[in-house]
């Protein structure tokens, strides 16, 4: 363990909380190599810079005397039961005095001398500052290979495309915000993912996202970091993917349900393809159709969990969106389906029920059973979110929350 000595700098918690501006918040678990020079750094900035702040370590149940250690360096700490990195940078967030909060991990790793950048665009209006390594300079030994060169450049990348935001560094542990403006995102990840949590949030609300460059140096740990690359990576990517459904099953679904709907009018009509085509022509649309459900169901229990913000288009089309409406389309569905089938066995019994053409019955039986099928889909999607909608409606009501 690193012997330090304590600066003689002002005890924060002497400062009234009006009167901080910047709240310099620190994830802790078992980081006493560390986190003292952490804190001492933050408050030099703090004091060399002017700005009224304070330094707050949140503490994930540290084992190796963390606490001790950074409370003598001059922080304000509390004690976050919880185990998670998103856990305990959402106590820290609720529990920051100042207006502003810049959050950066307690390992070494950031400078927490030079934050003035972040201070200054968030002065300036900026809602999050992301710090951006990439720009900012990334020491020998500080970020892995498959890091550097593969994880953060594929998962940035598909953060850029989904939210649209100009973050070069999606991950980037070092980061700045309105404390206000966070609160109101109710941000509710336990772990890892609560970084991409944070800028989807901000991006769908609409908040100032800017970047600054920052650097990165080895950390200055004397065990395996908790970060976990396949796992953690997988749960970043696997949160982008469910919390903008549009990529993952929207935009598939639309191609399915489209070309599947091109073969039915030029096999059908058109008689381009034969009856063998036109069953896969059916499966792409029943498939596309369940992928367009599932996309409009993921982003439904994300609105009514408050998990994700509500959608201003959604708000358009919620006197539409009834399950009425719902239940109505997807009985029309099946009724058109079911009256061509009737007019088959119509036709087949004036014939007298005898030999029927297959290619002729097939071309006109294959869509009339795919109407049938989309209807029962929509139909039970209708129920399913109604039922979601019901249920958590339900489990805010007062005197719900003690049962079981």
């Amino acid at each position: 363990m690193l012997v330090l000595a304590v600066e003689s700098l002002a005890d924060p918690s002497t400062e009234p909380v009006a009167s901080v501006e910047l709240t310099v918040l620190m994830p802790c678990l078992n980081e006493a190599r560390t986190a003292a020079a952490c804190v001492m750094a933050a408050r030099r900035f703090l004091k060399d810079s002017g700005v009224a702040g304070e330094v707050l370590v949140a503490d994930n149940g540290s084992t190796d005397g963390s606490q001790a250690l950074v409370r003598q360096a001059g922080a304000r700490v509390i004690d976050v039961p919880r185990r998670g990195y998103g856990a305990a940078l959402g106590a820290g967030i609720a529990a920051a005095r100042g207006r502003f909060v810049v959050m950066g991990d307690a390992d070494g790793s950031y400078d927490f001398t030079s934050l003035l950048a972040f201070v200054d665009r968030l002065r300036g209006g900026a809602q999050l500052v992301m710090g951006n390594r990439f720009q900012g300079g990334i020491a020998p030994g500080a970020m892995p290979w498959l890091h550097r060169y593969l994880g953060n450049p594929v998962l940035s990348f598909i953060g850029r495309l989904f939210f649209r935001v100009p973050i070069g560094d999606f991950h980037c542990g070092l980061r700045g915000f309105s404390r206000d403006a966070m609160l109101g995102l109710g941000l509710v990840s336990p772990g890892m993912e609560f970084a991409s949590e944070m800028v989807a949030k901000a991006a769908l609300a609409g908040l100032p996202i800017e970047e600054v460059p920052t650097t990165l140096r080895p950390d200055g740990r004397d065990r395996p970091p908790h970060l976990r690359t396949w796992r953690d990576g997988w749960r970043h990517l696997r949160f982008l993917l469910l919390f903008c459904p549009r990529w993952l099953f929207l935009y598939p679904g639309l191609l399915l349900m489209l070309l599947g709907l091109a073969g039915f009018a030029f096999g059908a009509v058109g008689r381009v393809f034969g009856v063998h085509s036109l069953l896969y022509m059916a499966a792409a649309t029943v498939l596309g159709g369940q992928l367009i459900q599932l996309a409009l169901l993921t982003k439904w229990i994300g609105i009514v969990s408050g998990v994700v913000p509500s959608q201003r288009w959604l708000a358009r089309l919620s006197p539409f969106i009834k399950i009425e409406n719902g239940l109505l389309a997807g009985l029309l569905f099946m009724l058109l389906g079911l009256a061509v089938s009737v007019g088959l066995t119509v036709d087949w019994g004036a014939a007298g029920f005898g030999a029927l053409d297959p290619e002729q019955t097939m071309r006109v039986a294959i869509p009339a059973v795919t109407l049938m099928i989309l209807g029962a889909q929509v139909a039970a999607g209708s129920l399913f979110a109604g039922a979601l909608n019901f249920n958590w409606a339900s489990a805010e009501r007062p005197g719900r929350s003690g049962q079981s």
